[in-house]
C-alpha cells in the first residue's frame, strides 16, 4: 500500500508522454517541464517502482519490458484519476486526454490540420497523436496504450468497437505529362509503363484489378515498391509511373491538372475510414463524440 501511495500521478503522466514520444526532449515540452526536471521525474518513478522503464542511448529511447507492462496500467490509472476529478467537480467538463493512432499520410494531411478545430469544439479534451501502420497501431489499442485508431483496414476482432468516419475512394492516376508520351487505355498499354505500389502483393493496384474483368492481363514493363502512400504519390508526380491512390490524397493534384485520372469509367472499390477502440473503453462516450466531429471534417 505504501508503494501505491508513493506513486505520483504527474510522474506517471510524464512516463506516458515519454512512452508515446520516445523522446524525453519532446515529452518534456509537452509536459511544460525542463528536460532536467522531466528526467528527474522519470528517475524517481523508476526508483519508486524498483525497475528501469526506459533504455536510453545517445540515439534513441525505448521501453524496457517493465515499461511495456506498466504503460497500459498507467494509462488506466490516469484515466481513473480524471474520472475521480469529474465525479466531484462542479464543472462537468473536466480535462481529459485521448491518444489517437493514425497512419502517417492521413495524420499529416487531415488530423494535424484538424487539431485546432477539435480543440475549439472541446477545450477540456487534450488529443495526442501516434503515427504508425495498422500492424503497429492495433496491438497498442488492444493493450490500452492508445485510446483509439483511425484505419480503413477490415478488422474482425470481437474485442473492438468502431464508428464510421469517411468513405475512402481510390483512383488510378498518372502524371499528365507522362500520358502525352505513353497512353494508357487498354491492357496492352501497360507494357510501356512502370507500376508504383506499396508492397509485392500490390495492395493499391488490386483495387483496379478487382473492378476489371478477370480475363484481362495487365503486364507492366516494371514494378516499383515504395512502402508508403506519400512516396508513391511523389513518384507519380515525377512521371515515374502510374498508381492507384486514395482520391482525397490526390484531389488537389487532379484539380490542378498535375495528375490525370486513368480509366475514369472504371469504378474502383472503396473502403471506409473508421475510428476503432477497445470494447468497454472507459471513454467510449467521448470516443463516439470525437468520431461524430471527425465525420464533419472533410478528408484532405
Amino acid at each position: 500500500m505504501a508503494l501505491v501511495n508513493a506513486l505520483d500521478l504527474e510522474s506517471l503522466r510524464c512516463f506516458v508522454h515519454a512512452a508515446a514520444q520516445l523522446s524525453f526532449r519532446v515529452a518534456a515540452k509537452a509536459c511544460a517541464l525542463s528536460p532536467a526536471a522531466f528526467g528527474d521525474r522519470i528517475r524517481r518513478l523508476e526508483e519508486e517502482l524498483g525497475a528501469p522503464l526506459f533504455e536510453r542511448t545517445t540515439r534513441k529511447v525505448t521501453l524496457t519490458a517493465a515499461g511495456e507492462r506498466l504503460l497500459p496500467q498507467a494509462r488506466r490509472c490516469l484515466d481513473e484519476a480524471d474520472r475521480c476529478r469529474a465525479a466531484v467537480s462542479s464543472d462537468e467538463k473536466s480535462p481529459y486526454e485521448l491518444w489517437l493512432g493514425t497512419r502517417f499520410e492521413l495524420g499529416l494531411s487531415w488530423m494535424v490540420p484538424a487539431l485546432g478545430a477539435l480543440e475549439k469544439r472541446c477545450p477540456e479534451r487534450r488529443l495526442h497523436l501516434y503515427f504508425g501502420d495498422t500492424p503497429d497501431l492495433l496491438p497498442r489499442v488492444l493493450r490500452g496504450e492508445l485510446s483509439c485508431m483511425i484505419t480503413s483496414a477490415r478488422l474482425t476482432n470481437p474485442g473492438l468497437s468502431f464508428a464510421r468516419l469517411h468513405e475512402e475512394e481510390y483512383v488510378l492516376v498518372a502524371a499528365s505529362s507522362l500520358l502525352t508520351r505513353k497512353p494508357f487505355a487498354v491492357p496492352s498499354d501497360a507494357a510501356a509503363h512502370t507500376l508504383l505500389d506499396l508492397h509485392t502483393d500490390l495492395p493499391l493496384f488490386r483495387y483496379f484489378l478487382d473492378a476489371r474483368s478477370a480475363r484481362e492481363v495487365w503486364q507492366f514493363g516494371a514494378v516499383q515498391h515504395l512502402g508508403a502512400i506519400a512516396a508513391v504519390r511523389a513518384r507519380v508526380l515525377e512521371g515515374a509511373g502510374i498508381a492507384v491512390l486514395p482520391l482525397y490524397f490526390v484531389r488537389q493534384d487532379l484539380e490542378r491538372k498535375r495528375l490525370a485520372r486513368l480509366s475514369p469509367k472504371t469504378k474502383l472499390p472503396s473502403d471506409w475510414f473508421r475510428l476503432v477502440w477497445r470494447t468497454g473503453h472507459a471513454r467510449e462516450a467521448e470516443l463516439r463524440q470525437i468520431a461524430s466531429e471527425l465525420c464533419e471534417l472533410p478528408l484532405r
